[in-house]
């Protein structure tokens, strides 16, 4: 998913975006464990979306403080 996408998101609507990418990460991980995951490269992207979310929740909240 892109930022620009993600900005659009309100705080509770971003909670939710990142559970759901924490869940996609954990079945895609039993995937590889159990040899059924065809495309790997899904995992670092999945990993990125969390990261992308998580730092942009943590701008949102730092631009109502400040």
């Amino acid at each position: 998913m892109k930022a620009e996408e993600l900005r659009e998101l309100t705080g509770e609507e971003l909670q939710e975006k990142e559970r759901e990418f924490k869940r996609k990460l954990f079945n895609l991980r039993f995937q590889l464990a159990g040899g059924e995951l065809d495309n790997s490269a899904e995992l670092m992207k999945t990993r990125r979306d969390i990261a992308r979310t998580i730092t942009i929740a943590r701008e949102n909240r730092r631009g109502a403080k400040g």
